[in-house]
């Protein structure tokens, strides 16, 4: 598929070798470099990612980098390991994700320990990665005072059935187990996004209007190695779509989840995943909020699109299967499309052409316009009073009328 243009690379004091982090092996990891182009050593030779060096100390041919192994791959670590490879250690908890700054000699650490679900702690370690101090701690006494509920990371299987894929969801703080919710999942999705390391998450004010907040990181996005992210080359619009409905299936096993009130919502690559999530699984999904969405791949810049994508010529039905015209007549869910007269990004003509083809297939939708806008996200007061409308106060019931019932009316009418 596609490579880094510009790999990682440090220079060490003589400017002749170089630390070099690259996807070769089918994970980022690092390698030591002359400038003849020469492998002086295979420094890490792991099976997940190395993130980035932290610290370089070239006397004692020592450097420190953080990592994704732990329990969770969104989780950060950070090793140290020798020029050559050898004595590569784990320094931190493998239950937390970390944020570590290290003393001038390597032999303390200051480290904010946190998860999406355990708030930040700060602490020295000393050089072995025992905690000696903690000097900080978060209060969240009034925080459960108020019974808000912790964001909950969580796994679903991805479209594949054998790639276990990670999300997150949040609660209201009135949740009643017993209860029926309609979901909104927010989502940009688009290749080589998200997958960043977890921070303590405070929960989505949404959710205290009544709806479950989801958010997931389906195959194509960050922090999982290449081949994660290579299941979306020249299927931009399908792989990552059919990921997300597969998160829907996984949590419609919840008893409270109302697999019949989803809503998702995103602008961008994230308007182009929501239309294509609304047409491509309306069991899955049954309204959408769409801002300046590419609708056709042909529509985009090359720079981008041919990354991922390949050039028409050589990939015309993976142009075709990640096009929304395609799926115009599945459209039985509610839509709200929105664009701006401005943008110089994603053209006005993407959204457009998905509206001629919603109009030929008989379909309704709403559309909002932002005049003079450039590549902007829909009003959002109007998004939500959307979401509300259809997935509480009027939830959407998918109606087929015959045509001949149609013409009846009319008729009774004269």
């Amino acid at each position: 598929s596609w490579v880094e243009n510009h790999p990682g690379m440090q220079f060490l004091e003589d400017k002749n070798r170089f630390f070099l982090t690259s996807e070769r092996s089918g994970f980022k990891n690092l390698y030591l470099m002359d400038l003849s182009g020469k492998l002086i050593s295979t420094i890490t030779a792991h099976e997940f990612e190395v993130e980035q060096i932290v610290k370089v100390d070239e006397k004692s041919s020592t450097l420190w980098y953080t990592c994704r192994t732990a329990e969770n791959p969104y989780l950060r670590q950070l090793r140290k390991v020798k020029f050559d490879g050898t004595g590569n250690v784990l320094i931190t908890d493998p239950k937390l994700s970390h944020r570590v700054s290290i003393s001038p000699d390597g032999q303390w650490y200051s480290d904010v320990a946190e998860s999406t679900s355990n708030p930040p702690q700060t602490r020295i370690l000393n050089g072995d990665g025992k905690v000696v101090e903690v000097i900080g701690e978060s209060d969240l006494k009034a925080f459960d005072a108020k019974g808000y509920k912790r964001v909950e990371r969580f796994t679903f299987p991805a479209a594949d059935g054998k790639t276990i894929c990670y999300g997150k969801i949040a609660y209201p703080s009135d949740f009643d187990p017993s209860k029926k919710y309609p979901v909104i999942v927010s989502v940009y999705g688009g290749p080589e996004s998200s997958g960043g390391a977890e921070a303590f998450q405070l929960p989505d004010p949404t959710t205290e209007w009544g709806f479950i907040a989801v958010t997931m990181d389906g195959r194509g996005t960050n922090g999982r190695g290449k081949a994660f992210k290579d299941a979306v080359y020249r299927k931009l619009g399908v792989t990552e779509i059919d990921d997300h409905a597969a998160g829907m299936a996984e949590l419609g096993k919840r008893p409270y989840i109302d697999t019949k009130r989803v809503g998702i919502h995103g602008t961008s690559y994230g308007g182009y995943f929501s239309c294509m999530a609304l047409l491509r699984h309306p069991e899955a999904f049954q309204v959408a909020v769409a801002s300046s969405s590419v609708t056709k791949w042909d529509n985009y810049d090359s720079i981008y699109t041919e990354r991922f994508m390949d050039i028409p010529q050589d990939n015309a039905e993976g142009y075709k299967a990640g096009s929304a015209m395609e799926y115009a007549k599945n459209c039985d869910g509610k839509l709200l499309i929105y664009f701006g007269t401005a943008d110089n990004n994603v053209h006005p003509s993407n959204t457009l052409q998905l509206v001629q083809a919603l109009g030929r297939a008989g379909k309704r939708y709403d559309m909002q316009v932002g005049p003079d806008q450039g590549h902007t996200g829909v009003n959002n007061s109007r998004m939500w009073e959307y979401f509300i409308t259809h997935l509480m106060l009027r939830p959407v019931k998918v109606e087929k009328v015959a045509l001949d019932t149609i013409r009846g009316r009319s008729t009774a009418r004269k």
